[in-house]
């Protein structure tokens, strides 16, 4: 298997030594318990998975809307552990269906419940209904899972979030800082924690996924020239999962610690991505001649691809963690931050939000505006960086 590490400048997992000291922990709290994973076939879903079977829980249930996906995990798992927990399921489930909701009610029974779908792609709000979709998946199914497992006497809570949530500039973020405030409005009546990610390399649908699709199917790569980013591996971020969930506080948020010498520029991934494969890239002006050169240049060891500038909506110039006034705590583990907050009263706004979104929902036509204002006044500050132009017109 193709070694992650070397594009990112590192020669080892960076969370590993975390890992290793809380082990005895770990297979405390885990071995024998009960653990629901919601979006356990997507990549962070899957590396979670696999981590949880370490521990030997004697309740699994995994959920996710990919049927393919979820037959697939399943097969690795059968393949690659021996001893099964005794009550595992896979269930290819809507989390936002009457079916999934039938499905709780009819066990509902875990210590922990680990909510790892999203919709995480910045270009889903390039139109009002995949847009309404990512409210659906990040934000309101977010507060009904909440709830059934207050009803159902969960022990922990834990949901994934994102860097993109703290001063967000898109609406992918701003989704998930809205999802974030509705964990803090129910963090009274259930312990919750989440964490905040870097990018996950080579995760599905990703922008590396895509270098390593496009050069199966002999097709140009493509990357943005001015944009730098954080990156972690699936095991990385199944890491910090699983130790916010387990040792998080109530209303804890883990996070990477990263700094400015890590941020990484995706062209300079493309070129050891393609010299590794026996390739160097060739810089085309045009999507057009990248097409055209595809027929020719590989034989000879180059492979076109185009660098451009970034234009599109939503992209942020630096990803952080946390925000100006945050306090994080950086003692408590040697490569994870946390940031402990407080209680906060959000009802009122989250409340508001909810009512309009199903007005919005009750109208024949659907406008991207009215979300895109609702947003706004859900969170004073959001500084939405629309550009006419989104990922869908670029290779």
């Amino acid at each position: 298997m193709e070694n992650i590490l070397q594009y990112l400048g590192r020669s080892s997992e960076m969370l590993d030594d975390d890992l290793h000291a809380h082990h005895q922990r770990l297979t405390s709290l885990l071995g024998h318990s009960s653990c629901l994973v919601l979006g356990a076939a997507g990549s962070i879903g899957q590396a979670v998975t696999r981590l949880l079977m370490r521990y030997a829980p004697a309740k699994l249930h995994l959920v996710d809307i990919s049927e393919n996906n979820l037959v697939e995990l399943v097969r690795d798992l059968r393949s690659c552990y021996q001893h099964f927990p005794a009550n595992f399921q896979a269930l290819a489930l809507d989390i936002g269906s009457v079916a999934y909701d039938r499905f709780i009610s009819s066990d509902g029974k875990y210590d922990y419940v680990l909510n790892l779908s999203a919709l995480k792609h910045v270009r889903s709000e390039k139109d009002v209904f995949t847009l309404m979709r990512m409210i659906d998946v990040n934000i309101l199914n977010t507060e009904k899972t909440i709830r059934q497992s207050i009803q159902s006497g969960v022990k922990k809570y834990f949901c994934v979030s994102t860097d993109k949530a703290s001063n967000p500039v898109n609406m992918m973020g701003a989704s998930k800082r809205i999802m974030e405030l509705v964990l803090l409005s129910y963090s009274d009546k259930i312990n919750i924690s989440s964490a905040r990610f870097a990018n996950v390399a080579f995760s599905d649908g990703s922008l590396l996924h895509g270098f390593r699709q496009r050069l199966h199917k002999r097709q140009p790569l493509a990357a943005p020239s001015d944009i730098r980013r954080y990156f972690i591996t699936d095991h990385e971020a199944a890491v910090l999962c699983i130790m916010s969930c387990c040792f998080g506080q109530n209303r804890d948020v883990y996070f990477p610690k990263l700094n400015e010498s890590q941020l990484i520029s995706m062209t300079d991934i493309a070129e050891k991505f393609l010299k590794n494969h026996g390739y160097n890239p060739k810089l085309c002006s045009t999507e057009q001649e990248a097409r055209t050169l595809m027929a020719t240049l590989p034989e000879q060891g180059l492979w076109p691809c185009v660098f451009s500038t970034s234009d599109t909506t939503g992209e942020k110039e630096a990803e952080e963690f946390y925000e100006q006034q945050d306090q994080p705590d950086f003692q408590s583990y040697q490569q994870i931050g946390v940031l402990h907050q407080q209680l906060q009263d959000h009802q009122q706004k989250l409340a508001q939000f909810s009512e309009q979104i199903q007005q919005i929902k009750a109208q024949a036509v659907w406008h991207k505006a009215d979300i895109v204002k609702l947003f706004m006044a859900t969170l004073p500050g959001f500084d939405h960086m629309e550009t006419g132009k989104y990922l869908d017109g670029k290779m």
